[in-house]
């Protein structure tokens, strides 16, 4: 008898062998490239057939994205978020910080490069990206970010700026380590404190 579509055994194995394709993609983008790789390369590294991608994956670009929302943790966002607002903001914000740039380090920084550096020459790419993965995440950060400065937690600056200027803090890091960066690489596990320390309070010091 086949198993029901929401049948959670396998729901569990759908999601098993999604991601058994995304880290062989992941490996074989880091070492040959986008345009260089095959479905079948990827097959080969998963260790299935060929067509056995297709079931999950329309094509390459669907690969890279899935990647993409595995790095962004897409489906885990809402409670990430929720987890920030229900306790303290400083120690959840720092704590938040480290678990995102910990999934960086895992994931690998080459295969982010390879990504990244698709992204900004395929239009189609950059696109299903922004829709389908950036501007979710910015619509659920200014929902959160609203409700904090309705609180009296944070300023009450320009929300969709803000949360824009604060993803291009983690960019900008990321490229830089990517980029080789001895002093981040050197001091990688204190960039969560710093950057919930300029985050929350700036870098001004006391007025004399």
């Amino acid at each position: 008898m086949s198993p029901k579509p929401n049948d959670p055994v396998q729901e569990q194995l759908i999601q098993a062998r999604r991601t058994q394709i995304l880290d062989a993609a992941t490996a074989v983008f880091a070492d040959k490239g986008f345009h260089r790789t095959t479905i079948k390369d990827v097959a080969k590294e998963a260790g299935i057939a060929d067509g056995t991608i297709y079931n999950y994956f329309e094509n390459k670009t669907a690969l890279l994205l899935g990647i993409l929302n595995r790095l962004n943790e897409s489906e885990q966002r809402e409670e990430h978020f929720a987890q920030v607002a229900d306790a303290d903001m400083r120690t959840s914000t720092r704590n938040y910080i480290r678990q995102r740039l910990e999934v960086m380090t895992q994931n690998g920084f080459q295969a982010f490069q390879v990504l990244l550096s698709e992204i900004l020459v395929n239009k189609e790419l950059r696109d299903l990206y922004y829709q389908q993965v950036i501007e979710p995440t910015f619509m659920l950060a200014e929902k959160y970010y609203q409700r904090w400065a309705d609180e009296g937690l944070i300023k009450p600056l320009d929300i969709p700026l803000t949360t824009r200027a604060i993803s291009g803090m983690f960019l900008g890091v990321l490229i830089l380590r990517m980029m080789g960066d001895s002093e981040l690489e050197q001091k990688w596990d204190d960039l969560p404190d710093l950057l919930a320390e300029i985050m929350l309070t700036g870098i001004e010091g006391d007025q004399p």
